[in-house]
């Protein structure tokens, strides 16, 4: 679990990604109300493909975002696979209600701290060309855009 000033990352597993791909909640799970959204339930089954690959991800799977003050999961954010020669992607979202407000910074604050404790130098994403709001999110946290891939910009941080 990771925490910040205003958010908790809680890892998932199998049975809670399955949940969240199938937009069924358990009555222990605490979900706002527009969660899960598309990217929620793309983040959840890549997790679940890269388990079934390769077993246990450890501290490099996959993310529910919970905002504190309320306990509700807004959002995913995670790495898209293990760390190789030194980098690791990322990828994240949150829910329309909870767009605005600076968390998705804050998450991925919180995911790179996590990657460089773990001796990772270089954290990537991608984000389509026409998100601006994530651009932003990138932005903020430090990474820098390196390029473009088809529709997308390229961002790297090095640490």
């Amino acid at each position: 679990m990771l925490r910040t000033r205003r958010l908790v990352l809680r890892a998932v597993d199998t049975l809670e990604a399955e949940r969240v791909v199938a937009g069924r909640p358990d009555p222990q799970d605490r979900w706002a109300q527009d969660f899960p959204f598309a990217g929620d339930v793309a983040g959840a089954t890549m997790f679940l493909r890269a388990t079934a690959a390769y077993g246990d991800l450890g501290p490099f799977g996959h993310y529910l975002v919970i905002r504190a003050d309320d306990d509700r999961a807004i959002g995913g954010i995670g790495f898209k696979g293990l760390p190789e020669a030194g980098s690791v992607e990322i990828g994240y979202g949150l829910v329309t209600s909870a767009r605005g407000h600076g968390y998705a910074a804050e998450a991925v604050g919180a995911l790179v701290a996590l990657a460089r404790g773990r001796g990772v130098s270089r954290v990537v994403a991608h984000t389509v060309q026409d998100n601006i709001a994530s651009q932003r999110t990138l932005d903020r946290a430090g990474f820098t855009r390196t390029g473009t891939e088809g529709d997308e910009y390229l961002y790297e941080l090095g640490l």
